[in-house]
């Protein structure tokens, strides 16, 4: 059983403390995801939340503080299809092979995040390495491998009921037959530890090149909100809003959606059309 303490009053280094020990201890358990998101929910109440918003300050800036290790290329190797990730010892094809439309594996592992979608922070999976800038600059460089990433991409969106409609653009949309989307939508929704994954795949597609993905994804889900009232809960809006919107280093496009997600948010009865969504992802937007 995973302790799950009132965080309120305690000191940012005693709540990284006991998630240190929590990953330690329940590394693969379903537990520890919901006591992490627990921590996460609870970071408006105490002084760590700051941390986090360092920490996306940093992925903004690219992170000037880092410094590239050029011994360290376990990434690379990976999405080159000749490392095995740890701890599941699964090759990168295998994965995309094996897990799609997995869902219980998707849900209950969570060791293959942070192999799939690697960015410059550590995450909670001892057994994988941060993302390296050399590395970065190589995998960018390999076609094979941003298609690798690509399939990462189309492989967890099919996890969240949606499929990637133009790779040019990054228009998504949902599921179609045989997948049924409202069930993987009422996962999404209920599953919280899944926003984490999301602020991470999102990095990720950043760092690869990728970010018009990034926009594609958080319009799908602003105009599944406005139009549909799909995924419109609580959650996934504080994330979307405080979190996943901040994951687009280009400050215009940044700015754009921000702009998008506040009309929404703040204007009664404004509704983000499936249309005007398709007009933004095809460059024909207009606010006016």
């Amino acid at each position: 059983m995973v302790f799950v303490p009132d965080l309120r009053g305690f000191a940012p280094t005693s709540v990284i403390r006991l998630m240190k020990y929590q990953e330690q201890n329940c590394h693969e358990s379903l537990a520890y995801m919901e006591w992490l998101t627990r921590v996460s929910h609870a970071l408006t109440l105490i002084p760590l939340r700051c941390l986090f918003l360092e920490t996306f300050k940093s992925f903004l800036d690219e992170y000037p503080d880092l410094v590239d290790d050029s011994s360290q290329s376990d990434n690379l190797l990976f999405y080159q299809n000749k490392l095995r990730c740890r701890p599941d010892r699964k090759l990168i094809d295998e994965i995309h092979e094996d897990w799609l439309g997995d869902y219980a594996t998707l849900e209950y592992k969570h060791g293959f995040i942070q192999w799939l979608f690697p960015i410059r922070e550590h995450g909670m999976n001892y057994q994988s390495q941060s993302l390296q800038v050399h590395e970065a600059e190589a995998m960018k460089a390999e076609p094979e491998v941003l298609k690798r990433v690509i399939t990462s991409y189309k492989l967890m969106l099919d996890f969240y009921g949606m499929q990637l409609l133009s790779e040019e653009s990054g228009l998504v949309g949902r599921s179609s037959p045989p997948r049924n989307f409202g069930n993987r939508y009422r996962n999404l929704v209920r599953s919280s530890h899944n926003y984490l994954r999301i602020s991470r795949i999102l990095k990720c597609l950043s760092e690869m090149g990728l970010e018009h993905f990034n926009s594609g994804f958080l319009l799908h889900v602003l105009n599944e909100q406005s139009e549909n009232n799909e995924l419109n809960t609580p959650g996934i809006r504080s994330s979307m809003d405080r979190w996943w919107a901040s994951c687009v280093r280009n400050e215009k496009e940044r700015k754009a959606i921000r702009g998008l997600l506040q009309k929404v948010r703040d204007e009664e009865g404004h509704t983000f059309t499936r249309s005007e969504y398709e007009k933004y992802s095809a460059g024909q937007f207009s606010e006016a």
